[in-house]
């Protein structure tokens, strides 16, 4: 019954790693395709993708998945980089 305690927690936090894990992937998924969509000139598509892309940062900024600076950069990146296609 020894380090129950530790056993619980070392559960919680594959849990969290992997939640956190799922998270980080969707976000440079979507980061990846809005970069897809700039270089091919695609307006319409590189908006969408940007709008989803903030959506998921600021989501996993809240959660403490990303730091908060580090998702405003990318966001000011993206849409300088979007606002070159105008």
């Amino acid at each position: 019954m020894s380090n129950s305690s530790a056993e619980k927690r070392e559960r919680q936090n594959a849990k969290r790693r992997l939640r956190n894990r799922m998270a980080k992937s969707t976000v440079r998924t979507s980061i990846k395709k809005f970069n897809a969509a700039v270089a091919a000139g695609d307006k319409a598509s590189a908006e969408k993708a940007m709008a989803l892309s903030f959506k998921l940062l600021d989501s996993a900024a809240g959660k403490g998945i990303f730091h908060r600076n580090m998702a405003d950069r990318k966001k000011s990146r993206m849409y300088k980089a979007y606002a070159k296609l105008a």
